[in-house]
């Protein structure tokens, strides 16, 4: 999970859900958008939430795994490409949104990129090396942050702060 050296980010799904909708709120200039292209899986939840704020019926997923043990990014593999008739809508992907949880390297979008060079990317939460990747984004981690996100917590007792100082 997290190494010694890496800083822990978890987030609630109540935190998330407004992350996303803050998402939306800033691409709301940025369209309006024909569809959306969510980056599986850890876009889905989010392509939800933007998709119902911005108004997008159209929703697509592409499928490229890199995460294989949940903690480092190994080779990338596009599991699922972006159906044909969502890459017809503009010339190169104009006019489609692309979203995502995350940019950590920046390696998945720009497999996708290649894919639709003209849509315009979106992630909730962005490291320093992926950054450059897309064009919008919500809140900035440092690169040795890993992110928690609800959909890969569950809920476990936690013992008071003060149950350890009783001896």
């Amino acid at each position: 999970m997290v190494a010694p050296s890496q800083k822990a980010f978890p987030v609630s799904w109540d935190q998330f859900h407004r992350d996303a909708r803050a998402l939306a709120w800033r691409l709301a200039a940025a369209g309006p958008f024909k569809a959306i292209v969510c980056i599986t899986r850890g876009g889905l939840v989010p392509a939800a939430i933007v998709a119902r704020e911005l108004d997008v019926r159209l929703i697509e997923t592409v499928c490229v795994a890199s995460y294989h043990d949940y903690t480092s990014q190994g080779s990338l593999m596009v599991l699922k490409d972006i159906a044909e008739s969502v890459k017809a809508l503009g010339p190169e992907g104009a006019g489609v949104l692309v979203v995502d949880d995350l940019t950590d390297t920046g390696k998945t979008a720009k497999i996708v990129r290649e894919m639709l060079p003209k849509a315009h990317f979106a992630a909730v939460y962005a490291k320093p090396a992926g950054r450059p990747t897309i064009d919008t984004f919500v809140t900035e981690v440092s690169q040795d942050t890993w992110i928690y996100f609800p959909w890969d917590m569950g809920l476990a007792y936690q013992e008071p702060i003060t149950a350890g100082a009783k001896g």
